[in-house]
């Protein structure tokens, strides 16, 4: 088997970082341009992989900017014949530490001993939980525009939803929450994947498009404060 060629193994730390998401804006850290630099070095030990990230903020919530961290770092430590990963985030008050803390995987409460209670597994379901909405109200507000009525979507199932970028995003963060995905499945539930009576559809889309605009708008005003900060291309990776 041919050895693959370090812009392979570049492609293929970038895609792993697409799998990375903002847990607040729920898109890829990639697309978002948080990534500055991939350095991808081939060694007779492995592949060696430095990675470069930056925030919109010098302030950005630390519990957020762990995650990503961590979570970039899992991500490229996956990939077969890596050897070793360095996350570097840079322009942030808690750097040092989340760097240091993601390096010794200590986890956040290891990072910031004196003021973390906890782990963020319980923050990652909650952001997790209104991914799922927010991806829930693009479903179905791509049905409404097809004709659909609100009332008939709640005696729809995942089967009836026609093959599409929203309904593929739905699927995967059901699968996050361990909600149904099976074709049998209703298409409207709540986020504990109860189904949502006829009666109450209308109230839970509202709801729904509420978390979607706050979610889309989170991440326009961060794109422009990247791009503020650093004058990169909005939304684009440096």
């Amino acid at each position: 088997m041919t050895a693959a060629t370090q812009e392979t193994l570049t492609e293929w730390v970038w895609q792993a970082l697409g799998s990375v998401i903002d847990p607040e804006l729920d898109e890829p850290i990639s697309e978002l341009g948080f990534v500055e630099r991939v350095d991808v070095t081939l060694t007779a030990a492995g592949t060696v992989v430095a990675i470069g990230l930056r925030l919109p903020t010098y302030f950005c919530a630390p519990n957020f900017a762990y995650l990503m961290v961590a979570d970039a770092h899992d991500a490229v430590a996956a990939l077969p014949g890596v050897a070793s990963v360095q996350v570097q985030l840079r322009d942030h008050f808690a750097a040092e530490e989340i760097n240091a803390g993601v390096a010794a995987r200590s986890g956040f409460s290891g990072s910031f001993p004196a003021e973390a209670d906890g782990e963020l597994d319980e923050l990652r379901h909650t952001f997790r939980r209104k991914a799922h909405t927010a991806c829930l109200e693009r479903a179905c507000r791509r049905l409404l525009a097809e004709g659909w009525q609100i009332d008939a979507l709640a005696s729809m199932h995942l089967a009836d939803v026609p093959a599409s970028t929203e309904r593929a995003s739905l699927l995967r963060r059901r699968d996050e929450l361990g909600l149904p995905t099976s074709p049998d499945s209703p298409l409207l539930v709540d986020d504990d994947g109860n189904p949502v009576p006829a009666a109450q559809a209308e109230t839970r889309l509202r709801f729904a498009n509420t978390v979607r605009v706050s979610i889309d708008g989170n991440a326009g005003f961060c794109r422009g404060l990247l791009h503020t900060r650093y004058g990169t291309e909005q939304g684009e990776a440096s």
